[in-house]
């Protein structure tokens, strides 16, 4: 049988992301998928060793649009380590919300493009309508709508009084009333059923040994979540992991639409249980020391090291984004599935390049 590659991106209609891929096809079938990549590398990690410690944070910020907020936070933990800092627990609370919320808009982004991927345009505009009132609540509440800047060294920038939280969860029973209707078309509708059904299978075995990570591994039936870990206020709220053990991409959309509604549980306990109290505390000097940290992102796990030398400056710092991880999974469904499928496939591990290359 002829074979033929095919060069897919970096730019797609489908794909908001550039990534490339050579597609060896038989047929309208794939049987290999050999990735290309850095398109946007951008040097940010070797900027460590020129901004100092709080102008750095704003260089994490834009390593993802999306994540942002969680880069940032990521960043200001492993900070918080090598200074030896307690942030008060009102800014733990304060960024337990802001990372729920940041979860929220990322399912909901990730929903929408799913949507467009298989041409619901419907379907796609009520999820992002739906993903415009949580980022008003995070404009309103941060001065930003994607890039906040709202974490410190130390605690955070900005506060939220009992009338505007109360006012978030006040909306949060009409958003679950929507959605439930809304994601009910993506599980149970039958042409959406029919691209997403059986397509792109990672059994848990594989997921293990390609290194999944988030919804991508607990789709795959893995029960594993770093907000366990109990960073931020995640030690004090309960939540579930939400696994499927369907292994495809309907599973992979299953465990998204989980963890909005889980979202919206953690966001009220953390409200109901807040303190009051500063959200800030002022951190000084030139650390020496190093620190990992572990920090569950909309798009799975990202982990960040730091190395301090005493200095203005960060003597290391590297972060492994989820994408980076996801990849190696998604190199692994690809081989014998439709070319059609192809751009479907790459978004069902919600890939952000931005994050991978850096």
């Amino acid at each position: 049988m002829k074979r033929t590659i095919v060069p897919f991106g970096p730019q797609h209609p489908v794909l908001p992301e550039p990534i490339h891929l050579d597609l060896v096809l038989e047929d309208e079938k794939v049987v290999e998928a050999i990735p290309s990549f850095g398109f946007i590398h951008r040097g940010m990690e070797d900027l460590a060793s020129k901004r100092d410690f709080n102008d750095y944070l704003y260089v994490v910020e834009r390593i993802c649009g999306i994540c942002s907020y969680m880069h940032g936070m990521s960043y200001c933990e492993g900070a918080e380590r090598i200074f030896g800092v307690e942030i008060p627990d009102r800014a733990k609370y304060l960024r337990t919300i802001w990372c729920e919320l940041s979860r929220l808009h990322s399912h909901l982004l990730w929903l929408g493009l799913l949507a467009d991927a298989f041409g619901f345009e419907a379907l796609f505009m009520q999820s992002w309508r739906i993903r415009e009132k949580i980022l008003d609540m995070v404009e309103d509440s941060t001065g930003g709508r994607l890039i906040s800047s709202v974490n410190l060294i130390g605690g955070v920038a900005r506060d939220m009084d009992r009338e505007m939280l109360a006012g978030f969860v006040a909306q949060f029973d009409k958003m679950e009333s929507e959605l439930r209707s809304l994601t009910k078309v993506f599980l149970k509708d039958s042409t959406v059923r029919a691209r997403l059904f059986e397509v792109g299978a990672l059994t848990k075995t594989d997921a293990i040994l390609y290194g999944a990570v988030g919804p991508m591994m607990r789709a795959s039936g893995i029960e594993l979540d770093t907000r366990k870990l109990g960073y931020a206020a995640y030690g004090d709220i309960d939540f579930d992991i939400i696994t499927s053990s369907g292994c495809d991409s309907l599973a992979r959309c299953e465990v998204r639409i989980g963890e909005i509604f889980q979202s919206f549980r953690i966001i009220r306990q953390a409200v109901d249980k807040i303190p009051d109290g500063e959200i800030y505390i002022p951190v000084k000097g030139n650390p020496k020391g190093e620190a990992t940290v572990r920090v569950e992102q909309p798009r799975g796990e990202a982990l960040y090291y730091m190395k301090a030398n005493g200095t203005r400056n960060l003597e290391r710092f590297r972060v492994r984004t989820p994408t980076f991880s996801n990849i190696y999974s998604l190199l692994k469904i690809l081989p014998g599935a439709q070319f059609a499928d192809v751009p479907l496939l790459i978004l069902t591990i919600d890939p952000c390049i931005s994050c991978t290359e850096r």
